[in-house]
């Protein structure tokens, strides 16, 4: 199964980058990336380009009796420019947690890939006047890539909305409406989230975030983050990001990592 799972994450990578250097190179526009904040854009990657979003993230969650200590090492997601309006999605994660008991941490960690994650999105409004630039975003979360500590039984699946509006020529306003099913229960949960950002250079932003989630039968979660990001060029750009929960569960987050556009 291992072997299947590097087969096929190695030839859908080769195919995107096939397909971007095998295209008129154009003119791409800023970078507009779905990392580090929770909100996606509805801006989707110039057709005929590869944008690589990838990082690690540290989350601290539980209280003092139990408590999880989760590292993402590797948050990679692949989004080629299929159509002026259409982009694909590849995504992949390997995590360990690790579990304390009344501060002693057991010797069992769990760790291996997430299920892989194949989806789409759909550029479907520009931004008019006091109209959002408007979004569709939709994946599907395949149980038979995960590893066995992360496996579930059936295949996730989530879908939202994503909103953005300008507010100046250094702030904008961005925010995500959606649902999601997974994790082996039938439960959908709704999904939120509303991020402002600033531009404090051409190259330095800023962001504020609240986000969380609603599960039609158990309590809901809200959390916040804020970071910054910094652009080394038209095609790198660099983030960090720090955040915690608003209700119980995560008592700490810590983000960093690098975006990239092909061809530069």
């Amino acid at each position: 199964m291992k072997l299947k799972r590097t087969i096929l994450f190695t030839f859908c990578t080769s195919i995107s980058f096939y397909s971007v250097f095998s295209q008129e190179k154009t003119e791409p526009g800023a970078l507009v990336t779905d990392r580090p904040d929770q909100t996606e854009s509805p801006t989707v990657v110039p057709k005929g380009f590869l944008q690589i979003e990838t990082g690690a993230f540290y989350e601290d969650s539980g209280e003092k009796a139990f408590k999880q200590k989760t590292t993402t090492f590797n948050t990679t997601l692949l989004r080629y420019g299929l159509l002026d309006n259409l982009e694909l999605r590849v995504g992949w994660d390997f995590t360990e947690t690790k579990t304390e008991i009344n501060g002693t941490e057991l010797d069992d960690v769990a760790s291996g890939l997430s299920p892989l994650l194949l989806g789409a999105k759909i550029g479907v409004i520009e931004e008019k006047g006091w109209l959002p630039e408007i979004g569709l975003i939709g994946h599907l979360f395949l149980p038979f890539s995960a590893g066995n500590d992360f496996r579930p039984e059936t295949t996730g699946v989530d879908f939202r909305f994503s909103f953005a509006h300008t507010l100046s020529e250094k702030s904008s306003l961005s925010y995500n409406l959606g649902a999601e099913w997974g994790n082996d229960s039938p439960e959908a949960a709704y999904i939120y989230t509303i991020s402002y950002g600033y531009s404090v250079t051409d190259t330095f932003g800023i962001f504020a975030e609240l986000y969380g989630d609603l599960p039609e039968d158990s309590s809901p979660n809200h959390l916040w983050d804020a970071g910054l990001t910094y652009l080394i060029s038209d095609s790198i750009q660099l983030d960090a990001t720090v955040g915690s929960g608003i209700t119980k569960g995560q008592n700490l987050l810590l983000s960093a990592g690098v975006s990239i556009r092909l061809p530069n």
